[in-house]
C-alpha cells in the first residue's frame, strides 16, 4: 500500500498542470462515430475518434479554442471550447450525398491511451497473421498470454498471465463467464478463431463489475458482431499431421435485427508417433459446433438493444498408446489411453435499455450445461455441471466526465464428479463422488472520476459477495491514470481477487497421472492481492513514416492463501491443500513495437517471471514457468495489400521441473529443462474474396523427446504426463484457404 500511495503522490503534481480536451463525436441519432476528425482550427493538431467515438486532444499552446469535427457523408461542425473540458458534437448526416464505402485496416496490437485500465487488444488483423485454429493458438504474436499444456495426452491447454496458473485470469466470451469448471479444461480450444472479432487482455485485478476472480489478469474474448462482420465466411484448414478443420460463418441484417450462424467441425489426423515413444503425439480430435447470434439495436442508441447467442459443443479426444482402441481397450491394463467425450448446449444474452445519455439499465445472462464422460487409463471420469449467471447493473454518467456503474450479480454451480478405477493397480484413494453447489448473490459499485482537465482518471470500485459455504467475501480495487501527454501514460492499481476450487477439471493432470491425490484438509478460497504500474510512450517521426510505442510493465502478486499441488514431497503423489505461507508471484515485461513506412512491423519484448513459495528460509521456485523469454516479430505488407508475410520468434529460458530424484534411475527428469527457440512463418496471398494462406510452426523441428514419464510402463506408479516444458511434435506445416464475402447493408 505504501508503494501504492507513493506511486499517487508522485502522479498528483503533474495532473495540476493538465490541458486535455476530451468528447465525443456522434450523428444526429447519438450513434458513435468512429474515425471521425477532430482538429483545432486553423492548425494541423488534430485526432481521429476511438470506437466509440471519444477523443482527446492537447490543448497546450492552442490560441484559438475552437473544435472542429468532420466525418464522410456529414455535415462539419465547430464548438467554441472556452473553459470547457468536455463537448459533444452531433454532426447532421448530409442528404444528397450517394453511398460512399470507406475501407481500412486497423493495427493488429492496439494499446489504447484512452482506456483506464492498461488494455492489449490482439484484432482481427493480428489473428490472421499465424493459423489461430481455436482461441488457444491465439495468442502466437504476443507476450502477455503463454498457452500451457496441462495433460499432453489429450493436449488440453491453459492460458497463463504473469507465470500463475491460468485459474487466476479471468477469460469471458463477450463480458461473461463460460468458462469455468469443467468447460475450463478444454473450452479455449472449443472458440474457433474464425469466431473471434477481438481479444482484450489485460493485467493485474481489473473492474470488479465482472466478479471476483481476474487475479492476475483477464482475458475478453469478442465474438463477431453480426451487424458488423463478412456475410459469408468459409475456412478450410489442414496440417502436416492430416487434421482436418472446416468453418463456415453466414451473417444477415435486415432493419435493426442482425443475425450471425456458424459451423465448425475438425476432423482427426493420421496417428503419429515421432519419437518412438508409442504414445502419440497428439490425440485424435473430433468436434462439432453450432453456434447462433441474433441482434437487435445497438448498444449506443437510445432504446431497446439486445443480443441473445446459443451454442452446442460435441466433443471426442482420444489418446495414448498408438494401438489403443476406446471401444475395446479402455479402462483395461492391456493397452493405455485416454478418451474424452462431452456435449455442452449454452446460452446468454446482453439486454439493455438507454434512457437517455445518463441512464442505461443493462442486463447480462448466461448458462451452460456439461456433461462428460472420460476414462484416463484406468480412472474413469464422470461429471456433469450446470452454470449459471446473471448480472444487473445500472450505468449513470454525471458531470461531464464521470460515470457509476453499480448492481445486483448471482452466480450458481452444481458440479457432480464420479471418480472410480476399473482396475486398483496402483493403490489409489481418491476414487468416489464429488459434489460442489454454490450460491453466490452479490452486490458491486465502480465509480470513474476524472479530475485535472481529464488528465487524472480514479477508478475505485468495490463488490460483496456472500457464498453459501464460505460466507460473505469483499473485493476492493482502485487504478489511477495519469496522461503526461496524449502519447504518454502512466497507470497504477491494486486490488484484492479470491475464487473457490474446482479440484480435478482445473488439474486435470491428476487423472492422467498414477499419483495418488491426498487432500488432508478442508480446501478454502485461494485469496490474494495484486498491485502493478505501467508506462507506455508512443510517438511518429519522420512525419508518420515511423510510429510505434514502448511499454513498461510491473505486476506483484502475493496470496494469502492459495491451493497449489505439491508434486515434489513425493513423486508418486501429490498432496493438496492450503497454502497460508508467503507465495509469490513478480512479472516485469517491456515491449516496443515499430510500424515503418506503413509496410513493415517489428515487435521486440523481454518477460521476467520470478514465481515462488517461501517455505521457512527455502525459495521454491514454482515448476514450468520460463525465467526469461524474448519475442521478436516481423511482418511485411505491401500497400498493394496483395500478400503479407508474418514471422515470429519465441525464445524460452529454463524452467524448473517437478523433483523426481526418488524415481527409479530410468523414470528420473533434470530438475530444469534447457533454453529453447522456436519460430514460425506464414504467407498469406489475397485474390479478392479468396485468400490462401501457408506456413510452419516450431521451423527448426525442436522438441521434448518422450515427455511422458514411465512411458515404457504407462501402469506403474511412476506414470506422470504432466511434465511438459516444451514442444512435443516438432515441425508442422499447414495450407488453408479463406473465401469471404463482404457484408450487405
Amino acid at each position: 500500500m505504501k508503494k501504492f500511495l507513493f506511486i499517487v503522490g508522485l502522479l498528483f503534481p503533474y495532473a495540476l498542470h493538465a490541458q486535455v480536451i476530451s468528447g465525443k463525436v456522434t450523428n444526429n441519432r447519438k450513434q458513435p462515430l468512429m474515425g471521425a476528425s477532430v482538429h483545432w482550427l486553423g492548425t494541423t493538431i488534430g485526432i481521429s475518434t476511438g470506437d466509440g467515438g471519444e477523443f482527446k486532444l492537447d490543448a497546450a499552446g492552442v490560441t484559438q479554442r475552437t473544435l472542429v469535427a468532420s466525418y464522410t457523408g456529414h455535415l462539419p461542425d465547430t464548438i467554441d471550447v472556452g473553459n470547457k473540458t468536455y463537448v459533444t458534437f452531433q454532426l447532421k448526416e448530409e442528404q444528397n450525398l450517394a453511398e460512399v464505402t470507406i475501407s481500412g485496416q486497423r493495427d493488429g496490437i492496439i494499446n489504447s491511451n484512452l482506456s483506464p485500465f492498461k488494455m492489449e487488444q490482439i484484432t482481427l488483423t493480428e489473428l490472421t497473421k499465424s493459423a489461430c485454429c481455436d482461441l488457444a493458438g491465439c495468442f502466437e504474436t504476443q507476450l502477455t498470454v503463454q498457452p500451457q499444456t496441462t495433460n499432453i495426452v489429450t493436449n488440453s491447454k491453459e492460458l497463463r498471465i504473469l507465470g500463475l496458473s491460468g485459474v487466476y485470469n479471468q477469460i469471458l466470451i463477450d463480458g461473461l463467464p463460460m468458462i469455468q469448471g469443467l468447460s475450463y479444461t478444454y473450452g479455449i480450444s472449443s472458440i474457433p478463431g474464425t469466431l473471434v472479432e477481438n481479444i482484450y487482455i489485460s493485467k493485474g485485478a481489473n473492474s470488479v463489475i465482472q466478479g471476483y476472480e481476474s487475479i492476475s489478469g483477464q482475458i475478453n474474448v469478442e465474438t463477431k458482431k453480426p451487424d458488423h462482420t463478412d456475410q459469408l465466411l468459409l475456412n478450410l484448414y489442414m496440417n502436416s499431421f492430416m487434421e482436418k478443420h472446416v468453418n463456415a460463418n453466414y451473417a444477415f441484417k435486415k432493419g435493426k435485427w442482425s443475425n450471425i450462424t456458424a459451423f465448425q467441425t475438425v476432423q482427426p489426423a493420421n496417428k503419429t508417433d515421432g519419437d518412438d515413444d508409442n504414445f502419440l503425439d497428439l490425440p485424435l480430435l473430433s468436434r462439432y459446433m453450432l453456434y447462433n447470434r441474433i441482434k437487435y439495436g445497438r448498444e449506443g442508441n437510445w432504446g431497446l438493444h439486445s443480443t441473445i447467442g446459443l451454442r452446442y459443443l460435441n466433443e471426442e479426444r482420444i489418446g495414448g498408446q498408438s494401438n489403443y482402441n476406446p471401444s475395446i481397450d479402455k479402462g483395461s491394463t492391456s493397452v493405455y489411453g485416454q478418451q474424452i467425450r462431452l456435449n455442452q448446449p449454452e446460452i446468454s444474452t446482453k439486454t439493455g435499455y438507454r434512457f437517455n445519455d445518463v441512464h442505461h439499465l443493462v442486463f447480462y445472462a448466461s448458462s451452460f450445461y456439461q456433461k462428460q464422460h472420460s476414462y484416463f487409463g484406468t480412472a474413469k471420469y464422470d461429471a456433469e455441471q450446470l452454470n449459471i449467471y446473471t448480472n444487473l447493473q445500472h450505468e449513470l454518467t454525471y458531470g461531464a466526465q464521470h460515470g457509476l456503474k453499480s448492481g445486483l450479480s448471482f452466480r450458481y454451480l452444481n458440479l457432480r464428479e464420479d471418480i472410480g478405477f476399473t482396475e486398483q493397480v496402483l493403490g489409489r484413494t481418491y476414487d468416489g463422488r464429488y459434489k460442489r453447489s454454490e450460491q453466490i448473490p452479490g452486490v458491486f459499485t465502480e465509480n470513474t472520476m476524472r479530475f485535472f482537465e481529464g488528465k487524472l482518471t480514479w477508478i475505485a470500485g468495490i463488490r460483496a459477495d456472500h457464498h453459501n459455504q464460505f460466507g460473505m467475501m469483499f473485493t476492493p480495487r482502485t487504478l489511477l491514470k495519469y496522461d503526461i501527454s496524449p502519447q504518454t501514460v502512466v497507470r497504477a492499481n491494486i486490488g484484492t481477487g479470491w475464487r473457490t476450487v474446482n479440484l480435478f477439471s482445473e488439474n486435470i493432470n491428476l487423472l492422467a497421472s498414477s499419483r495418488n491425490v491426498i487432500i488432508p484438509e478442508a480446501l478454502r478460497p485461494e485469496k490474494a492481492m495484486n498491485m502493478g504500474v505501467n508506462f507506455t510512450q508512443k510517438f511518429e517521426l519522420l512525419q508518420g513514416d515511423i510510429s510505434g510505442s514502448l511499454s513498461l510493465d510491473y505486476y506483484h502478486t502475493s496470496f494469502q492463501n492459495q491451493i497449489f499441488p505439491d508434486y515434489d514431497t513425493d513423486p508418486t503423489k501429490a498432496i493438496i491443500g492450503n497454502f497460508t505461507g508467503n507465495s509469490i508471484s513478480n512479472g516485469f515485461q517491456t515491449e516496443l513495437y515499430l510500424k515503418l513506412w506503413k509496410r513493415f512491423e517489428l515487435k521486440g519484448g523481454y518477460n521476467y517471471l520470478d514465481v515462488y513459495q517461501q517455505k521457512g528460509t527455502v525459495k521454491n521456485v514454482l515448476p514450468f514457468n520460463p525465467r526469461h523469454k524474448i519475442l521478436s516479430t516481423f511482418s511485411y505488407k505491401p500497400l498493394s495489400n496483395k500478400f503479407h508475410v508474418d514471422v515470429n520468434v519465441h525464445w524460452f529460458g529454463e524452467q524448473r521441473l517437478p523433483n523426481t530424484q526418488a524415481n527409479p534411475i530410468t523414470y528420473r527428469r533434470p530438475d530444469f529443462s534447457k533454453s529453447y527457440t522456436t519460430v514460425n512463418a506464414q504467407l498469406t496471398y489475397n485474390f479478392g474474396k479468396l485468400e490462401v494462406y501457408g506456413g510452419a510452426e516450431n521451423i527448426f523441428n525442436f522438441r521434448q523427446n518422450q515427455p511422458i514419464i514411465s512411458w515404457q510402463d504407462p501402469f506403474s506408479s511412476y506414470f506422470d504426463t504432466s511434465s511438459v516444458w516444451g514442444p512435443t511434435r516438432g515441425r508442422e506445416l499447414y495450407l488453408g484457404l479463406r473465401f469471404k464475402l463482404p457484408k450487405v447493408n
